[in-house]
């Protein structure tokens, strides 16, 4: 049974509900570029295209689906409007599948006794902490024995909501207080980890230094020090984005990727915004998968995406 096993798929009314701002204003869009028109013609696809771009899917995403649609049409010389939608929903399932959105790749852990290692990046504010601390209560929930590390030093509260949420799930937490070396807090936390057999340790990081260098170079340095403990860690570096900021999650997941190996995303307050259509956008974009989606308040919330299921969700 793999590490992640016990995640089971999303639960489609809560995945209804999380996207339900999302899917009405996108359906709504969709629904009002084919009122009257009876043909699909080159109108409509203008139109469809403002759709797909005012929903936060991006320019290029959308250009990639107007054209496969535009092709299809072409085909298809009496196509009419009442079949848009599923023709929409079929494209943009199969994007999804084309590209590299797939999180087991980096799922997949070869337990041979130690740890897994996930080290969380993000900028303040996206939900970071909170993510972490979901993913401590369901690791924990599974019987995982899990160790928090508190590297995120640079930032007055960090520490603080940490250890609030170590205390709430009821998980160690290896901390040195504010103004501690990064690096030092994550060796001293996988060294722990190892002495007390745990399965997962999460270490949390300093979301923004002054400039993407210092970033980059903490990052590398804090990297470098786990390996000396475990040499495959991180097994999983995870960047945290915020949803209802729309493109501008898209550009931290590109700046983020610039700064160091990421190899999973979270998206998270889908639940909270009208822009979920960025998950289109940065599954297509970006080649680094979306590994979890935050759909509510609650623990379980914190849902493995799972293309098939956000697409029917989305046009249901």
């Amino acid at each position: 049974m793999g590490l992640f096993d016990f995640f089971s798929k999303p639960k489609k009314e809560t995945l209804d509900k999380g996207l339900e701002k999302t899917k009405t204003s996108f359906l709504s869009k969709v629904a009002r570029t084919i009122v009257g028109k009876s043909k699909v013609d080159e109108e409509v696809l203008d139109e469809l295209e403002e759709v797909l771009i005012s929903s936060d899917v991006g320019v290029e995403t959308t250009l990639k689906i107007i054209d496969k649609i535009e092709s299809r049409v072409k085909k298809d010389k009496v196509l009419g409007t009442e079949e848009l939608q599923n023709i929409l929903k079929e494209e943009i399932a199969k994007l999804l599948e084309e590209n590299n959105s797939d999180y087991n790749s980096s799922s997949r852990h070869d337990e041979n006794g130690e740890p897994y290692v996930i080290m969380v990046v993000g900028v303040n504010g996206v939900g970071k902490t909170t993510t972490i601390g979901k993913l401590a209560h369901q690791f924990k929930a599974a019987g995982k024995n899990v160790v928090l590390g508190a590297s995120d030093t640079f930032r007055a509260a960090a520490v603080d909501q940490l250890i609030i949420w170590s205390d709430r799930v009821g998980v160690p937490i290896i901390q040195q207080g504010m103004g501690a070396d990064p690096a030092s807090v994550a060796f001293d936390t996988l060294q722990s980890a190892k002495a007390q057999n745990a399965d997962v340790v999460i270490i949390d990081t300093a979301g923004r230094l002054h400039n993407k260098v210092n970033l980059m170079n903490e990052l590398s340095k804090i990297k470098n020090v786990m390996k000396k403990v475990i040499p495959n860690a991180p097994h999983e570096i995870l960047l945290v984005i915020d949803g209802s900021t729309g493109q501008n999650a898209f550009e931290q997941a590109k700046q983020f990727s610039q700064a160091t190996d990421i190899n999973a995303l979270a998206v998270t307050k889908l639940d909270g915004t009208a822009k979920g259509g960025v998950i289109i956008g940065i599954s297509d974009q970006m080649q680094i998968p979306v590994k979890y989606i935050g759909v509510g308040e609650q623990m379980e919330d914190l849902q493995l995406f799972d293309k098939k299921s956000f697409v029917d969700s989305l046009f249901s």
